[in-house]
């Protein structure tokens, strides 16, 4: 596993400083829409080449989902799940909340994660049964036993407006009940927020395989818990995901079951 973790680290390392020499230098040009509201640009595109190059010097044989390109089906053998820059949106704005996300998938288990956050040089990784590090140092979930006193990530349904009003009122329950919530617009910074103590709990409707595997393994890693709407562990299709420490966890997920009973349940 050290292996796939070194390659992981190096390919993100790569991306991540594309990512930054490209800061600020987009021309309208550079910037595609795929669907409403979901943008891509060449910095993606390029990223996400570095990526599937680096991985596949090493391991010609693996199988490879990657968000602008390559999707390969799930298969019981090894599969790389890569975001080659999630917060495009926020790129391509200027605001400095970007990661690059990277997993390995064996036997449909996350056992390699690793999210690279450029702007701010923090490199969270982790290893199946290994634990979850940010910067070489361990890192937990918070101790956080009170809704008061707790900090709430989230991100809005961007590409499921028709679940808006549901989604407002999970908002409103969650709000009134909590210290804040934050939506810095990166799932795989937010989850890793989870792990190491920042947040203390998130949830999120509809994200995408290469938004959470990679932070789903880190939160796991550092002793939280990230299921589906429904509480089951099969959460990354759809990508309803509720996650923090137990507490926060179990808080968030009767609440959310409570606003999408019947509608939501995975």
């Amino acid at each position: 596993m050290q292996n796939y973790l070194k390659t992981a680290i190096e390919a993100a390392g790569l991306a991540g400083e594309y990512i930054l020499a490209n800061r600020g230098l987009l021309s309208p040009d550079d910037i595609s829409r795929k669907q409403a509201f979901d943008f891509v640009t060449r910095v993606d595109r390029e990223s996400e080449r570095m990526i599937i190059e680096i991985i596949r010097e090493s391991f010609p044989d693996h199988d490879i989902l990657a968000e602008e390109s390559r999707k390969d089906i799930e298969t019981e053998g090894f599969r790389w799940i890569i975001d080659p820059l999630d917060g495009t949106t926020n790129f391509i704005h200027g605001f400095p909340v970007t990661a690059v996300s990277i997993a390995l998938q064996h036997r449909k288990e996350i056992v390699v994660g690793v999210v690279f956050d450029p702007f701010r040089e923090e490199l969270f990784t982790a290893i199946k049964g290994e634990g979850a590090f940010l910067n070489g140092k361990r890192i937990n979930v918070s101790g956080t036993d009170q809704m008061g006193s707790a900090l709430i990530g989230t991100g809005f349904p961007f590409k499921k407006k028709d679940l808006i009003d549901r989604y407002l009122q999970l908002f409103k329950k969650v709000l009134t009940q909590v210290s804040d919530l934050r939506r810095p617009g990166a799932a795989s910074i937010d989850l890793s927020y989870i792990a190491c103590g920042r947040f203390d709990g998130f949830f999120e409707i509809g994200l995408e395989p290469w938004d959470a595997a990679a932070g789903a393994l880190m939160i796991k890693e550092a002793g939280g818990i990230i299921t589906n709407f429904g509480g089951g562990e099969d959460f990354l299709v759809p990508g309803n995901i509720v996650a923090g420490n137990s507490v926060m966890h179990a808080l968030l997920l009767d609440m959310v079951k409570e606003v999408f009973a019947g509608v939501l349940d995975k």
